[in-house]
């Protein structure tokens, strides 16, 4: 695309087009499936940053109160462990806690003890919460239409969607640091 920048490049050419510049004909130091990933991240990159600012001027929140809403606006009941939450999203689970609390200042969501579990904490979606999705999430989705439609088609869209199912329901190489056993800090 004229005037982008190839994350895989050691930065953008002359002209702004990414394809003059040697690292992205795999010239580079980096192999293949880096550059490949980094694409991908500046790609999800540049949709997150339209849909960031569109979230926090509609619904006050940010864009990772976003997305623990849609996480359990997404699950039977709207309830989901905190602990999945923070594996879901791939946040350590002191962030999350910030961003819990912040949610429920905004009662959007309410902590409960699950059952059973002293430790265990699960979060579900208020009323509050599910008038504001459903009144932002169209507009939400022109965003992310409008986003993906500016870089890539629909066809594409389609396929990226597929290999990305696939890709996140493939087991996970390493164990979360994080989700260590009697970490203190554990919440959930």
């Amino acid at each position: 695309m004229p005037g982008s920048i190839d994350p895989a490049s050691t930065g953008p050419s002359q002209t702004g087009d990414a394809s003059d510049c040697p690292a992205s004909d795999g010239g580079g130091l980096l192999p293949a499936e880096l550059r490949t990933w980094m694409r991908v991240l500046a790609a999800a990159g540049a949709v997150e940053q339209q849909l960031r600012k569109h979230v926090k001027e509609a619904m006050g929140v940010s864009h990772d109160e976003f997305l623990i809403l849609c996480l359990l606006a997404d699950q039977p009941g709207n309830t989901l462990r905190m602990t999945r939450i923070a594996e879901l999203l791939g946040r350590p689970k002191t962030r999350l806690t910030y961003q819990v609390a912040c949610l429920q200042h905004a009662d959007l969501v309410a902590r409960e003890s699950v059952c059973g579990d002293r430790r265990g904490v699960a979060l579900t979606l208020t009323d509050k919460a599910r008038r504001l999705l459903a009144q932002h999430t169209p507009a939400l989705v022109g965003t992310v239409n409008q986003a993906l439609a500016d870089s890539i088609g629909p066809t594409q869209c389609e396929a990226l969607s597929s290999l990305l199912a696939q890709a996140s329901a493939a087991p996970a190489a390493t164990p979360d640091p994080d989700s260590r056993t009697g970490d203190s800090k554990t919440v959930g």
